[in-house]
């Protein structure tokens, strides 16, 4: 089945709004929530950054959808002990609705607590090895781990859900998706190229048949950034101001502070969204766009509204894009 899910931008809208927003979103029609797990936002001019995992739960009693976070980052942070008593509870308040998505992470968000930023192949690792960690958490039992890259002593859950949260990985390299299919529950990566993107959902189904699982039976989620106005003029402004990081077309993982990002924004072009963002006034090609994507594989597709004007993109979406795309 088809769906469309909400992204809930942490980095851009305070907990109310973004509860508002969420609580619309429904009722025009989108079908599951994501929202991001930020520290700091990309940059200033975006302004907010609420503790995520306060605010969802809220939103599981203000909506009655599906909903996770894409993505938390084990880590220095979050450490998988916490990240796993976190999300257990937030499955045992709201049963099957809740799924934990995982990624490497940015310095962005990372290096407040001041440790050693990994490489990025460390930081693969780290990732896998956490979620072996909140594999075995979520079974109950006392675990004691000594990894290269966490210590866990005598840890036990005692508030279990009756079956775990689903973990996803939100990745785009082909390591990356290959190990999601072995190890987690389903796979998310963010809009990129036809190529790209066929060989990722490849490499996650053969990580998926190499551990013995059906990939037929697992979600494939999608990323999209867009950016909706009336007119093409303030759709393109709206970009430019509100998420030039979308235009950013070279690795951001080390980059760490929103006044860097905001630096680096003054080179962005509306050119630069070419490929990576949506920029369009046109309900057709909100239409042909996500027909396109749906075609190549994937089950949900998660939107996000570059600009301020969330109330107006909903109401776009659910009258002239949801009933077009979308599976009873």
């Amino acid at each position: 089945m088809c769906q469309v899910g909400f992204f809930a931008s942490t980095e851009q809208f305070g907990p109310r709004e973004l509860l508002e927003q969420c609580v619309q979103a429904e009722r025009v029609g989108f079908r599951a929530i994501m929202a991001s797990d930020h520290f700091h936002p990309w940059t200033p001019q975006q302004g907010q950054s609420p503790f995520v995992w306060a605010w969802l739960g809220a939103l599981g009693r203000e909506v009655s959808l599906p909903f996770g976070t894409a993505v938390s980052t084990p880590g220095d942070r979050y450490h998988p002990t916490v990240l796993a008593q976190a999300a257990a509870t937030m499955e045992v308040m709201y049963p099957d609705r809740f799924r934990l998505g995982l990624g490497s992470g940015e310095a962005l968000n990372e290096h407040i607590t001041g440790g050693y930023w990994p490489e990025p192949q460390d930081r693969v690792a780290r990732l896998l090895e956490a979620v072996g960690i909140l594999r075995r958490l979520f079974t109950g039992e006392v675990v004691r781990h000594q990894g290269r890259f966490f210590r866990v002593e005598s840890a036990r859950l005692y508030t279990l859900p009756k079956n775990p949260p689903p973990l996803f990985i939100a990745t785009s390299g082909p390591y990356l998706s290959r190990k999601t299919g072995e190890l987690c529950d389903a796979f998310m990566t963010v809009g990129a190229s036809e190529e790209k993107i066929r060989m990722l959902l490849e490499n996650f189904e053969k990580g998926a048949r190499a551990a013995s699982k059906d990939p037929a039976a697992m979600s494939r989620m999608l990323l999209v950034h867009v950016s909706w106005a009336p007119n093409p003029q303030e759709a393109i402004d709206n970009a430019l101001r509100e998420w030039p990081n979308g235009g950013m077309d070279f690795p951001k993982g080390d980059i760490r502070r929103p006044e860097d990002f905001e630096a680096l924004a003054r080179m962005v072009r509306p050119e630069h969204f070419q490929g990576r963002v949506l920029v369009s006034s046109r309900a057709e090609e909100h239409i042909s766009f996500l027909r396109f994507l749906f075609a190549l594989g994937f089950a949900e597709i998660y939107v996000h509204n570059c600009g301020r004007n969330q109330a107006e993109f909903l109401d776009f979406y659910g009258q002239e894009v949801l009933p077009e795309v979308q599976e009873d």
